[in-house]
């Protein structure tokens, strides 16, 4: 006898149990029973890489303990159905085996079942439930799982290459949207500050800002010590590197002038995984330039309300973690540069 698998929404929605009629995202709980729906994916999680700023957010409350960290990721799923942080709003990525594919899309898409594949949308939309947190490693943001997790029709997806370790491609796609928008948005010539240059993500969009730049740019790199500031120097991806408090908006904007001719930069990233350091996002952008919001921290209503404050017309992007072939343009970066693929490797295998 044929069992046929109830129809799902390509969305998700089907999923939401509250509130009613929001997407899976916003909602504030859905279903994680993993009976697929004749368009959604089963996936067998080995690991789960938590978003930078909810994972601070998680040891910072936790105070460093791995054991207080499990136990709140499984309050948090047990009670949303998803690994959301409640604080953030952000969630993460995960990677895992495919273990059912419904029916409605198989054969429809590049995937069998067996194949190995990092997920490319939110934790926080992402229907999970997890049996055994093993570990937690607190360097990297990671947590090692025995975990099931639905993938709907509309979710995007990597597998796994083959050409490096699958620690060091989880790493690099969890951030993939940052170095494919800086491609996109950075202009040969253009002066580019980057804050959380240390973090990954912000390692990556320097050395794509410094490609996409060229020799006529000035990719100005901030690191929060001196310790900090030296390491980017040894990396050499940024021409100029400051050291600045990512709160202190006024610090940012001096230092920034100084390492730009006193000029104004034309573009700013952020990629730090702390709240508050809008402004210093904003301040030290030239009229009409763009500031490029990746980080999970931002306050979308103080970036715009504090732009309006100091008189800046400038142009603000979500840091939408997604834009077109964003997977293979972050993983080839660590394919085409030793030292990125070397600085993954070191960390994250």
């Amino acid at each position: 006898m044929v069992i046929l698998l109830k129809k799902g929404n390509k969305f998700g929605t089907h999923r939401v149990i509250e509130p009613k009629g929001s997407m899976p995202q916003a909602a504030q709980k859905i279903s994680n029973d993993v009976e697929i729906y004749n368009n959604e994916i089963l996936i067998d999680v080995e690991a789960l890489n938590i978003d930078s700023a909810s994972f601070t957010q998680l040891k910072g409350e936790a105070h460093g303990d791995p054991e207080k960290i499990k136990a709140k990721i499984m309050k948090i799923v047990e009670e949303r159905g998803k690994m959301q942080n409640p604080v953030t709003g952000s969630g993460g990525m995960l990677m895992g085996k495919v273990v059912q594919i419904g029916d409605a899309i198989k054969g429809k898409i590049n995937l069998k079942e067996g194949d190995r594949i990092a997920t490319l949308v939110s934790l926080s939309l992402t229907p999970l439930k997890i049996e055994e947190i093993k570990e937690v490693k607190l360097g990297i943001d990671k947590v090692i799982v025995k975990a099931q997790a639905i993938l709907f029709e509309s979710g995007i997806y990597a597998k796994l290459p083959e050409d490096m370790p699958d620690s060091v491609a989880l790493a690099a796609l969890d951030i993939a949207g940052a170095p494919a928008q800086t491609k996109k948005l950075v202009k040969s010539g253009d002066s580019v500050l980057i804050l959380g240059a240390t973090g990954k993500s912000g390692v990556m969009c320097s050395y794509e800002a410094k490609k996409q730049a060229g020799s006529e740019g000035n990719i100005i790199g901030l690191a929060r010590n001196e310790k900090r500031a030296e390491y980017l120097r040894e990396l050499g991806f940024c021409d100029s590197v400051i050291v600045a408090d990512a709160r202190n908006p006024i610090d940012v904007y001096e230092e920034t002038l100084k390492a730009n001719g006193g000029s104004e930069v034309d573009i700013s990233i952020n990629c730090v995984n702390i709240s508050d350091t809008e402004m210093s996002s904003i301040l030290p952008v030239k009229d009409e330039g763009i500031v490029y919001f990746f980080s999970m921290a931002t306050s979308f209503t103080k970036a715009a309300l504090g732009a309006e404050g100091v008189g800046k017309d400038v142009q603000m992007i979500i840091g939408n973690g997604y834009t077109k072939n964003h997977a293979e343009i972050t993983l080839e970066e660590l394919r085409e540069n030793s030292k990125l693929m070397n600085l993954f490797e070191e960390k994250y295998v």
